[in-house]
């Protein structure tokens, strides 16, 4: 068993636990942290929760739209409704939970994406109700506080996932730096262990300091007899 070079065991130690901290890395740049945020978001949820049981036309509620009962047929309820309704539960309740319990850059992602698409999807329903066939009831407050709960979920999950999509660069800028240093970093260590194991020790033939002081055995001067 070769002994282990104690000047060489910071690198061997730091490569091991290289593929360590690689996994970690990437296990952060995959999570968010909404910080406030996420009591807003949790706020919005339940709104559109209870926006979904008031009516949204007449006496016709969120349920009896995504359902499609007999009180959402005779009220001529229309497909974007319909849409509309299924969008907000599906992603504006589904995945906003989903994304605050597990905090995944991917899940915040889609809540945002079918949340943008809702709040599309919302304005037609309005729109479906506010032009009905004389006769038929318009838009109730169900139908505007979800819109309404929808568009500023999207507006949120948008900032939340913009954020983390900045740290997401910067992280990767700094591993980019990092791994371009690294080689470097390795390179000239192994020259100052080259230049030093063939050095060695100074030479002891050295040219010695020149004494500024003069001799101290100089002959002293004859004194002259008057």
């Amino acid at each position: 068993m070769c002994p282990v070079n104690e000047k060489q065991s910071p690198d061997r130690a730091f490569e091991a636990y290289r593929g360590d901290i690689n996994a970690v890395q990437r296990r952060v740049a995959r999570e968010i942290d909404p910080g406030a945020r996420a009591l807003v978001v949790a706020i919005l949820v339940f709104v559109l929760i209870v926006a979904l049981l008031l009516p949204h036309t007449g006496g016709v509620n969120g349920i009896d739209v995504l359902l499609g009962g007999d009180d959402a047929r005779a009220a001529r309820v229309a497909l974007p409704h319909r849409i509309f309704c299924w969008l907000a539960l599906v992603f504006g309740v589904g995945f906003s939970m989903l994304a605050l319990l597990t905090r995944r850059w991917g899940m915040a992602w889609t809540a945002a994406a079918g949340s943008g698409i809702g709040c599309v999807f919302g304005m037609l329903a309005v729109w479906s109700r506010q032009t009905a066939t004389a006769g038929l009831p318009g838009p109730s407050v169900g139908l505007y506080l979800a819109w309404v709960a929808v568009i500023l979920l999207t507006f949120h999950w948008i900032r939340v996932v913009w954020e983390r999509t900045a740290a997401q660069l910067a992280e990767e800028q700094l591993q980019r730096q990092v791994a371009e240093e690294q080689p470097q970093e390795g390179l000239l260590r192994r020259n100052e262990r080259k230049h030093g194991a063939v050095a060695g020790d100074p030479p002891a033939n050295s040219e010695p300091a020149k004494n500024s002081e003069p001799a101290a055995n100089s002959d002293p001067e004859p004194e002259v007899d008057s």
